[in-house]
């Protein structure tokens, strides 16, 4: 009966229309379907909005599952098929009450079911079907216990570490990677990272330790440090699956890892390196639902992304990205050409790796042993009736005077390059050799950017800006009077950082005639600056202040990211 007075409320209030109102009581009539994630899956009503009128509504307080510490005995006292089928999580008990977040907590029958199961008072809140749905998935996503794992392979492998240092035969290395707890522990500590949002999994031995770090949006965390009698089981186990030579211990080895994990492809790229304690190993996770490419949501002010997509229309010149490893080059790219990608222009990448697999786009991938370099690729690509060409990265005079040769010719190129800002890039193609006059001709676009974490949503609190902050920041305190500066306390969702994912800062430069002048008269990179910031140019530091002033990072992030820019 509750469903159908929340339909007739979401009617009256005017959240439903009629013939919705229809649609729906006819079909969930007979059903044992919950009105609340039927209005969600189908798309009739947004979550969020849905979850502040029941909360608003009926008076049931909201909560947030993914911000709380997960009590295995309170999760564990429903079945799990339970808990999923009727988007529940009980989060607190007190006595004999028990604190339970639900899609839908005007569903008796459920709550009945609740109190007859745990003998318990059900005391009803609201949340979002999707946060709850996520909540459970990562508590019950796997039963493996990594230290617990550790500490049965431990007692299996019960050798001193100086025994474990003894060289093993390939058939013993190779027997021993297959046995069960190794294969469970490697592919629990896999899945341990992808949970955790790691970009890079780092196995390192040491003298007296064997250290594993994840690196989580940018930063490096220890996670734990398993036994060293466990390296050998534990590395000859990655390098079998990456398809390594598990007898070449003194060269450095790549490998690929293919898994399925929580219903999608995850790729691991694996490289070993040997150190004087071992070989190190770092997995590179490459989850492509993860990414984002689309250009709207990756940062950029509005204005910039104008200015990006400007170039992306013109049907040739050159566009540059430009930025240290890991500040989000390849995704600004990829999100290029998923923008230019149609059936009617031939797409060819060369890329050292190629990362991410896209259907209608001709990628390449760099094979140095055989001689297949950038600018070789480049040549080829140039008798392939090309419209757009992108090149991983250029690295040297050939590649760079291949890759202008296209964009003066009638081709659209995209490349990436090493420099700090976006006024410094026509001058280090300079001086990698290429003439200022072919410069000025081709550029038509540089983008510089960098990566800030981003404030956890789940546990973000306001907090103020103190003196020595500000003039860090070449603030005054008119510049914050009326503007809300947040810091994330640190919670089970974001591992106790304060910070969850991390958003682009970009500075966009476009070639206009005021530049292509500077740059044929090789003036500096402080010249070039100037000129742009003149014509309107947003800094990295500005770009990086608009996203502290909208609550979306910290003022240490800024300072962090920005400091040397």
């Amino acid at each position: 009966m509750l469903d159908v007075k929340l339909i007739n409320d979401l009617l009256r209030d005017g959240l439903l229309k009629e013939d919705q109102a229809e649609a729906i009581r006819a079909n969930l009539q007979g059903q044992n379907r919950d009105v609340v994630s039927f209005l969600v899956e189908h798309g009739i009503l947004n979550e969020d909005e849905l979850v502040d009128y029941i909360s608003q509504h009926y008076g049931f307080p909201r909560v947030d599952p993914l911000a709380m510490e997960p009590d295995e005995k309170l999760l564990n006292l429903l079945p799990v098929e339970f808990l999923r089928k009727n988007k529940v999580y009980p989060f607190e008990r007190k006595g004999r009450v028990l604190k339970v977040a639900m899609a839908n907590p005007l569903n008796l029958s459920v709550i009945d079911d609740i109190e007859f199961i745990t003998g318990s008072e059900v005391q009803p809140y609201v949340a979002p079907p999707s946060a709850i749905q996520q909540a459970i998935d990562q508590f019950f996503e796997t039963d493996l216990d990594i230290q617990e794992l550790i500490d049965t392979l431990s007692a299996e492998f019960a050798e001193t570490v100086e025994e474990a240092e003894a060289p093993e035969t390939i058939d013993e290395l190779a027997q021993t990677a297959e046995q069960a707890p190794v294969v469970r522990l490697v592919n629990s500590l896999i899945l341990d990272a992808v949970r955790k949002g790691a970009s890079d999994i780092h196995l390192e031995p040491q003298e007296k330790a064997f250290r594993v770090r994840y690196r989580i949006d940018g930063v490096l965390y220890e996670m734990m440090q398993p036994p060293l009698r466990l390296k050998e089981a534990i590395t000859s186990r990655i390098k079998i699956m990456a398809k390594m030579d598990i007898a070449e211990r003194r060269l450095p080895q790549d490998g690929r890892i293919r898994m399925r994990i929580r219903n999608r492809n995850i790729d691991l790229r694996v490289s070993t390196v040997p150190t004087v304690w071992g070989e190190k190993i770092v997995m590179r996770v490459l989850d492509k639902t993860n990414l984002t490419f689309d250009l709207a949501k990756l940062g950029f002010e509005e204005e910039s992304l104008e200015l990006v997509m400007d170039a992306l229309r013109r049907p040739y010149g050159m566009i540059l990205v430009t930025g240290p490893t890991g500040s989000g080059k390849t995704t600004t790219l990829y999100s290029s050409l998923n923008i230019l990608n149609r059936p009617e222009v031939n797409i060819l990448t060369v890329e050292d790796p190629v990362e991410y697999e896209f259907p209608g786009i001709n990628q390449v991938q760099v094979k140095e042993e055989i001689g297949l370099d950038f600018a070789r690729a480049l040549r080829a690509f140039l008798r392939q009736d090309p419209d757009i060409i992108m090149v991983g990265e250029i690295r040297d005079f050939e590649t760079a005077a291949i890759a202008v040769r296209a964009a003066i010719t009638g081709h659209l190129v995209l490349s990436t390059l090493h420099t700090n800002d976006a006024p410094s890039t026509p001058a280090r193609l300079i001086d990698m050799g290429v003439e200022p006059f072919l410069v000025a001709s081709s550029l038509t676009l540089v983008i510089a950017q960098r990566l800030v974490r981003k404030v956890c949503p789940h546990c973000k609190v306001e907090t103020t800006l103190h003196s020595e902050i500000l003039e860090e920041l070449d603030l005054t305190p008119e510049d914050v009077e009326d503007v809300t500066i947040y810091r994330g306390q640190g919670c089970f969702q974001c591992n106790n950082t304060g910070y969850k994912g991390r958003i682009g800062i970009y500075e966009v430069m476009a070639i206009t005639p005021r530049i292509r002048d500077l740059i044929l008269r090789k003036a500096t990179p402080d010249e070039i600056r100037a000129a742009a910031i003149e014509e309107g140019m947003i800094t990295l530091r500005e770009s990086a202040l608009y996203k502290l002033f909208d609550g979306i990072t910290t003022p240490e992030e800024v300072i962090r990211v920005t400091k040397e820019v």
